[in-house]
């Protein structure tokens, strides 16, 4: 049994110790008496649940600054696919390993990927200590003859990761309504299903994807996985940024997660009008990500967070939309929700992830409201100690390896230009 005591830290407000025993929060309390293995002093420092994000590709950090000012579909096909099939394990590990770094360092605990060569992630992931969602990803290109191999890989996959350690989760993941075709959409959403996993899809990230459908299947995207017979709980739907009343009503009918990703739809052109209230108000649970660092360059979700808060004020020219209590529970709880993890919120039995956040700064002083300086005041270098299943994964700032990774990842970036 191994255990962790953080002495005197801000929760909500009220300054209190947290013990940790294992990897959950065994009790919240004032000047708790107990010897346990680590002990850190909080003193002057807030606690927050660590961040969730709920759609990103890890790997890409690899290619961040490929493929500037390009549309998604010119970006997707004469950069990124291009460049992605130089990948080897060699490349996705050191990839993964930085994009685990930035995590780290910006207060991301759990990640939902989506991503190649998952083996060389998890072996990356395991050891920055981090939660995560690895699916095999589904991407044909409409191209039937690639099937059966898609298949064999998926099953072999799917055994290799029940050899995985509880911090991952496999899941499914098609890549889209577009890119893949409908026999294969239906094969891994049922292949999801029958096995009680997630699956993760890029969903209406654009309106020339929801014109495309229109002309070629009638209806959106949403209607077109609805028809399939597609959609339900186990569903995250990324992006969902062209969205009808109509979609909005089929993907809160069937329980259907969705993923804002409010820096990448803006530096790709996508859009911005983000239907936040209307999915909100329909009972849909919405999520923040922060996309691939390829398309929103970096992996910083209190930077999404503040970004998702300015443009919904500023489309809808309300200042009361996305609240900041709101915005924290897109980030926190509703990840945890979605993903089925007990994580996202500092109360005693759930899963101790957390970071200890410095606000010994310029940025929360006056600290008339903690959570209004963290978001619109501060950035992640106010993130000083973060905690991840009951361990240390980084303390004053310091990551372990955090050279190794950069050195090794400016040694091989190069391969892929």
């Amino acid at each position: 049994m191994r255990s962790l005591l953080i002495k005197n830290a801000i929760n909500e407000g009220k300054e209190e110790d947290i013990l940790v025993i294992d990897n959950k929060i065994h009790k919240i309390d004032s000047d708790i008496i107990y010897q346990a293995d680590k002990t850190i002093d909080g003193k002057g420092k807030w606690i927050i649940p660590g961040f969730i994000n709920m759609h990103t590709h890890a790997a890409m950090t690899l290619m961040r600054g490929i493929g500037e000012d390009m549309y998604l579909k010119e970006w997707l096909e004469d950069k990124i696919w291009p460049v992605e099939q130089k990948l080897d394990d060699e490349l996705v590990y050191w990839g993964t390993k930085l994009a685990c770094l930035e995590m780290v360092k910006t207060g991301t605990t759990t990640f939902n990927d989506q991503y190649w060569r998952v083996p060389a992630a998890i072996k990356a992931v395991e050891e920055a200590g981090l939660r995560s969602v690895q699916p095999f990803v589904i991407l044909d290109l409409l191209d039937l003859s690639k099937s059966s191999k898609i298949k064999e890989d998926c099953e072999a996959l799917f055994q290799e990761s029940k050899t995985w350690s509880d911090l991952h989760k496999f899941a499914i993941g098609i890549h889209s309504p577009y890119s893949v075709s409908e026999e294969m959409i239906v094969w891994g959403s049922e292949y999801a299903r029958s096995r009680g996993l997630l699956l993760h899809i890029h969903l209406s990230e654009t309106e020339w994807e929801n014109s495309e459908s229109i002309k070629k299947h009638g209806v959106s995207p949403t209607a077109y996985l609805d028809k399939l017979g597609v959609l339900g709980p186990e569903v995250i739907a990324a992006h969902s940024l062209w969205l009808s009343d109509s979609d909005i009503e089929i993907l809160a009918n069937k329980g259907v997660t969705v993923v804002h990703n409010i820096n990448s739809n803006l530096k790709i052109a996508s859009g911005f009008k983000f239907r936040y209230n209307e999915m909100r108000d329909a009972g849909i649970n919405v999520t923040i990500g922060t996309d691939g660092c390829a398309s929103s360059n970096n992996l910083d979700m209190l930077e999404a967070m503040k970004t998702a808060a300015l443009v919904q004020k500023a489309w809808r020219y309300d200042p009361t939309s996305l609240p900041i209590n709101e915005l924290m529970k897109l980030s926190t709880t509703n990840g945890g929700k979605a993903l089925g993890i007990k994580t996202g919120k500092i109360e005693e039995g759930w899963l101790a992830d957390f970071s200890l956040i410095d606000i010994d700064n310029y940025a929360f002083t006056p600290n008339i409201n903690f959570y209004a300086n963290l978001i619109y005041s501060a950035n992640s270098s106010c993130i000083d100690t973060v905690i991840c299943d009951g361990k240390i994964v980084m303390e004053n700032r310091i990551v372990p390896g955090e050279l190794e990774t950069i050195n090794n990842v400016n040694r091989l970036y190069k391969k892929l230009l």
